[in-house]
């Protein structure tokens, strides 16, 4: 966090209530940037680089990838997340190396690129890698596009990077990418959730027009299109673009737009953890499409999917209204509930915890309903704990820390879980939570961070004991968010590459600090709102 403001509200329960005013202040600016605030992104400014040089803020996209060189030539996240990132920005270096770029020296770090994805990242067997999404298309691309413009450079230049074409890691080929751009040549229709993805499949979009603000909710994807298009086929995406490059300094988030996803999760998170929130009706309005028959879409240019949708179900509940998870039975499997309906392979459980929210929610309100709902709810309240790895955590497919999913399928157990199974549940998590702790105070898979020391936080204040050790680790993890209160976020949700939703994060903080405000009060507001009685006290 970078602008400061998580300093006005860690303190939770003075007189002035800070939380609640760094609230209304979160809340306010989800109105005032309705395609939400995500952290620039490098593969997608390396896109526009390689690929829409046309565009305002070139030059400062370029600085931007030299700064987030890291020392060892990768870009982005440690282990496998890297790959995806480093090819983006290298093939972008390369290119602007062949457009006769003339700022600084671009061979270095070029360089550095591929020797670190030769010497490791493409060394990687597929298995090893993370499953971000389309990855099996976008690896291969950048690989043939880099390899192609090795092939391509004058010689002085390649005589100073003498490298041999570049690999895919075992495992993983180039068929699908080829069967997909074969699909597109022969103008096939394409499942909604490519269009994220149009910049390395040789696509123009189905719908594209002048009113079309973002393909696919990407930059990157929408840049391919107007490059290929023109400026004029798409007026509105390409003030979409520049609006993007003006507040981002040149660099681009992704993904973009996610109005709905920020809106949902932002209002959701708050409202659970007690915090008084007051959204404008402009920002009620986009979450009300959920009680639709098919769900909403995290934003423009995305299918419809359950997370979202559950999500906002359970915001419009907290808020006073509360609609029909109807919608949500298109998404029911034997396993459970899919993500995306008839396109999706594996299971997220934080989806299924989204949805027993949503669930929860209605049966609460309505313990008349049909009996399908209640079936369902104890249905998902014995999914959860099935998938519970065997020390205690949740790992998920959407974000790559293990306290996200942690904490989606406690507070969703704890709160609307029913028998043994989700209570004991819910008590192993914490365990495993108080057995995690940094010596800092902090939690995080690679290092402590903010976002999933709020997460921990959660879990461990959505059991009602009150014992020396939960006490203890509640309050350093609470100082812990204090000091750390104006670092930057890792990213760490599930894009092309790892991303940060700002304000998501932010608001998760935000939640955290009022419910341990809460406890060093005496308050125990987990057990108020959520009427979960534990069966066994962590020690």
């Amino acid at each position: 966090m970078s602008d400061g403001a998580t300093r006005v509200f860690v303190d939770a329960g003075t007189a002035a209530d800070p939380v609640a005013d760094a609230a209304r202040e979160l809340i306010a600016g989800l109105a005032l940037r309705p395609w939400g605030q995500v952290a620039p992104s490098v593969y997608e400014s390396g896109r526009l680089v390689a690929g829409a040089a046309w565009l305002p803020g070139h030059h400062q996209r370029i600085g931007f990838l030299l700064r987030e060189q890291r020392p060892d030539g990768a870009w982005g996240p440690p282990e496998g997340y890297a790959l995806v990132p480093t090819l983006s920005a290298t093939d972008a270096l390369l290119a602007a190396l062949a457009d006769g770029w003339t700022g600084v020296d671009l061979l270095a770090p070029v360089a550095r690129g591929l020797d670190a994805l030769t010497g490791q990242l493409l060394a990687t067997h597929a298995r090893a890698l993370p499953d971000t999404p389309a990855l099996d298309l976008i690896v291969p691309a950048l690989v043939e596009s880099i390899n192609g413009r090795l092939t391509r450079l004058d010689r002085a230049t390649a005589e100073r990077l003498p490298r041999p074409p570049l690999a895919l890691p075992a495992g993983l080929g180039s068929d699908r990418l080829r069967a997909v751009r074969a699909a597109v040549a022969a103008g096939a229709a394409l499942p909604t959730k490519l269009a994220h993805f149009y910049e390395v499949l040789d696509a123009t979009p189905a719908d594209a027009g002048p009113t079309l603000t973002a393909v696919g909710a990407s930059p990157a994807a929408t840049a391919a299109w107007l490059t290929a298009a023109g400026p004029a086929a798409g007026p509105a995406a390409h003030a979409f673009l520049r609006a993007l490059i003006r507040d981002g300094g040149g660099p681009v988030p992704c993904p973009t737009p996610t109005t709905v996803f920020e809106r949902a999760w932002v209002l959701s998170g708050l409202r659970r953890a007690g915090v008084p929130v007051n959204p404008p009706e402009t920002v009620l309005r986009t979450l009300a499409a959920a009680t639709g028959a098919d769900g909403v879409a995290t934003g423009e240019g995305l299918p419809t999917d359950a997370d979202t949708t559950s999500v906002t179900l359970d915001a419009l509940a907290r808020l006073g209204r509360p609609a029909d998870p109807a919608s949500l039975w298109a998404y029911e499997t034997a396993d459970g509930f899919c993500t995306w309906p008839g396109s999706e392979d594996g299971f997220s459980v934080t989806t299924n915890a989204h949805v027993l929210d949503a669930f929860g929610q209605h049966v609460a309100a309505h313990p008349g309903a049909d009996a399908r709902y209640h079936r369902t709810v104890e249905r998902l309240s014995a999914v959860l704990p099935a998938h519970q790895l065997a020390d205690g955590p949740w790992q998920d497919r959407w974000h790559a820390s293990p306290y996200y999913a942690t904490a989606c399928c406690v507070l969703a157990l704890a709160e609307f879980g029913r028998g043994a199974a989700a209570a004991e549940a819910v008590d192993r998590a914490a365990g495993w939570v108080l057995n995690t702790q940094r010596a800092d105070g902090s939690w995080g898979r690679w290092d402590g961070t903010a976002e999933e020391t709020a997460y921990a936080l959660q879990v461990l204040l959505a059991v009602p004991t009150t014992v020396p050790r939960v006490d203890d680790a509640v309050a350093r993890g609470h100082a812990y968010l204090h000091e750390s209160g104006t670092r930057d976020h890792r990213p760490l949700w599930y894009g092309k590459e790892l991303y940060c939703p700002t304000v998501i994060v932010r608001a998760a903080v935000l939640a955290a600090c009022r419910l341990a405000g809460l406890r060093a009060s005496g308050v125990d507001r987990s057990m108020v709102d959520c009427g979960y009685q534990a069966t066994k006290t962590t020690t």
